[in-house]
């Protein structure tokens, strides 16, 4: 018999990706909750952008991932080329580094992620791939990875050419991978602070180019961006209590505007959105009704997390129901698809999630079983 159990009832649902109280002050913009991957906003999300520093978010996922691997580590120096060198001579962000330098992993990082270091760029990707153009091709295989479909990049730092380009749907997407994947270094992202002791002058000392990070109001990252043919981006997150939003923007006509547009996405979201855990890895749900097993129950438990985010302001009924043929026979064995836990928004399935058994439950030996079957049939269900 299929059985049906109401869980949970009264969330809403539907948020389309939905207008900010104002148009956004951006060629094209996007805002994504963290946990569940709703699109809150968007506008002309999918347009091509040339992504300036906002690529060296991907440069450092590089080195993170070869970190974790233990391919990398953050003690390991490399050797500053003049090519390296060189960009910290030519105007652009930097954070000076001088040819012959011997520079650890770990200065270079932060010369990346705090002080937007060009020079650092090459550098890290020098040491680690022999070159820019291999890195390159490191970046994209992991972009690929992440799901990053409309992105092509040519170089670490985010220098203008034509063929680095992305869309503020990819940044959006490996900016969520670096937070999620990484949080022992993302925290990185946050300090406000670098200071570089260089070889033959003073310590330089650098602010991090982010300025929602000075406000206050629960921005810890991630990546700023400038081109003259794109303007001002920016990729930025804000965490409140357990929960984390993050906006994206290019095409900002100036920073007052990149800075108060993104705080003005972010808040947004905050304000007219919630974010509720439905399910988490490894959680029982409920303890099911065996039938003809050695245990009277099993635990159902789900093997993913699963959110749901919700407007505020149009609440809709929204329904989880557990669902199973039960009681289940057994056997049973563990990890076995005994039920499904169904989200639905009125009539419409907006997820299904397996549950599986949490443990194995052998059959009950013949005579058991025969009084169990005598049971049922004078009494029913037992």
């Amino acid at each position: 018999m299929i059985r049906y159990f109401i869980i949970l009832l009264f969330l809403a649902l539907n948020i389309s990706a939905a207008k900010a109280e104002s148009k956004i002050k951006a060629r094209t913009s996007i805002v994504i909750d963290f946990h569940s991957d709703k699109v809150l906003y968007e506008y002309e999300a999918d347009a091509q952008i040339y992504p300036a520093s906002m690529t060296k978010i991907m440069t450092t996922i590089i080195a993170f991932d070869l970190i974790k691997k233990n391919r990398l580590s953050l003690s390991d120096k490399f050797i500053i080329s003049e090519n390296a060198w060189r960009l910290s001579q030519s105007g652009y962000s930097s954070m000076f580094i001088m040819v012959n330098d011997e520079v650890s992993v770990e200065d270079l990082l932060k010369g990346i992620i705090i002080a937007s270091g060009n020079d650092a760029c090459v550098a890290l990707a020098e040491g680690i791939a022999g070159s820019e153009e291999n890195f390159a091709d490191m970046m994209n295989e992991k972009a690929a990875e992440i799901g990053m479909d409309s992105t092509n990049f040519s170089n670490s730092s985010g220098i203008n050419d034509p063929e680095n380009y992305s869309t503020v749907r990819d940044i959006a997407l490996m900016s969520k991978y670096l937070i999620a994947n990484y949080p022992e270094f993302y925290k990185w992202y946050s300090e406000k602070t670098f200071t570089w002791d260089r070889t033959g002058g003073d310590p330089i000392k650098q602010g991090n180019r982010n300025p929602l990070l000075y406000k206050r109001v629960g921005v810890d990252g991630i990546k700023t961006g400038y081109l003259a043919v794109e303007q001002y981006s920016l990729s930025s997150t804000m965490q409140k209590d357990t929960r984390r939003v993050i906006a994206v923007g290019s095409g900002f006509p100036n920073k007052q505007f990149r800075s108060s547009e993104s705080l003005k996405l972010l808040n947004w979201a905050f304000r007219n959105t919630n974010t509720y855990e439905i399910s988490k890895k490894g959680e029982t749900f409920f303890e099911l009704d065996t039938w003809l097993g050695k245990e009277n129950k099993i635990k159902a438990v789900t093997k993913e997390d699963f959110y749901i985010t919700v407007d505020k302001k149009n609440m809709r009924h929204l329904k989880v129901s557990l669902e199973y043929n039960g009681p289940i026979k057994a056997p049973i064995e563990e990890n076995k698809q005994i039920a499904n836990l169904v989200v639905k928004n009125k009539d419409e399935i907006v997820k299904t999630l397996p549950l599986y058994s949490s443990t194995k439950i052998p059959k009950v030996n013949f005579f058991k079983s025969l009084i169990t079957s005598i049971k049922y049939l004078i009494w029913g269900d037992v």
